[in-house]
């Protein structure tokens, strides 16, 4: 038994069931504050450590949005969530070839994962909300971001809850489940004002569907592969498929601008990623097969290619980020 098992059973025989979103909220928080969880000797592996080509590209399209805006003084890179950093290195070294050179603010609780972050990107700041983040037009960045914030789940109209049966945790409801995710809807309206209020725009990529539909899409994933849900409490990664079509609600509520949906691998399409692998491959031939490797799995629809999707937020008066139809 895990120690935040432990803590959750104590919990539920003192307070009653727990709600999914409580549980979800515990075991994430206890989880990303313990490890770094990423790469091979972790749990899962994330687009920015794929391939170098994802970074660059959304550091070239953050860099002519910003262009396009008129260049405006005092932008600032933003990432939540940022992992162990790479993302932003590959982002502001294309950034800065094109002329950008803005302080790197990143939104990160998990103290792990910040000594790593330091490493890969000297002269960040952290916050540990978007709410704390300077008052200056915003490059922002949510990689992976969203679908780690807790869901709530309702089957035939009543909230579902974990509760200690048999032995163990378990769901008191199994049928006909519905997900919504308040978390979720607060942190894209938070920053949608942000954008609003002091300029800049906001790439948001995650897995998940473009509109709105019923079903249960909360995952547990350790050491690289799928795992019951209430198995081992705070050691595995709880994550939620992003409702797109809710996130753009919520975005354009709070007075943003929002772009169509679209898919990874058409929206890295669009920006060049074929020609980015191809001058990758002519400077490094002994390369070839592993950058080709890289840009099926970040493209084609078998892998990221179609189950993860971008969207992008923009203050009214920026211009749409590249890449959107």
């Amino acid at each position: 038994m895990t120690p935040l098992e432990r803590a959750l059973r104590d919990r539920i025989r003192a307070e009653g069931p727990i709600t999914v979103e409580a549980f979800m909220q515990a075991c994430n928080d206890y989880y990303y504050a313990t490890r770094d969880p990423l790469g091979a000797r972790g749990d899962f592996i994330t687009a920015p450590e794929i391939s170098q080509m994802f970074g660059e590209l959304i550091g070239a399209c953050l860099a002519d949005c910003w262009a396009r805006a008129g260049k405006p003084e005092g932008a600032a890179y933003v990432e939540l969530g940022p992992g162990r950093g790479t993302l932003a290195a590959d982002a502001l070294r294309t950034m800065r070839l094109a002329g950008l050179d803005p302080a790197v603010h990143f939104v990160e609780t998990s103290p792990v994962l910040r000594k790593a972050q330091a490493d890969a990107v000297p002269g960040a700041q952290w916050h540990d909300s978007v709410d704390a983040l300077p008052d200056s037009p915003l490059l922002l960045l949510a990689n992976e971001f969203l679908d780690a914030l807790p869901v709530r789940q309702f089957a035939n109209g009543i909230e579902r809850k974990v509760i200690v049966a048999g032995g163990g945790l378990a769901f008191d409801r199994d049928f006909n489940i519905v997900e919504d995710s308040p978390s979720r809807d607060e942190a894209v309206a938070l920053l949608a004002r942000r954008i609003s209020d002091t300029g800049g725009a906001a790439i948001v990529i995650d897995y998940g569907h473009a509109r709105s539909a019923a079903g249960e899409t909360l995952q547990a994933v350790r050491g690289h592969a799928f795992a019951p849900v209430l198995d081992k409490p705070g050691e595995q990664d709880l994550t939620a498929h992003v409702d797109f079509e809710a996130v753009s609600r919520a975005a354009s509520a709070a007075g943003a601008a929002v772009t169509p949906v679209t898919t990874q691998g058409a929206w890295l399409q669009r920006l060049g990623i074929d020609a980015r692998a191809r001058s990758l491959t002519a400077a490094s031939p002994e390369r070839a097969d592993e950058i080709a490797a890289a840009r099926d799995r970040l493209c084609d629809p078998a892998a990221m290619g179609e189950l993860f999707k971008v969207i992008a937020i923009h203050a009214p008066d920026w211009p749409a980020p590249a890449g959107f139809e």
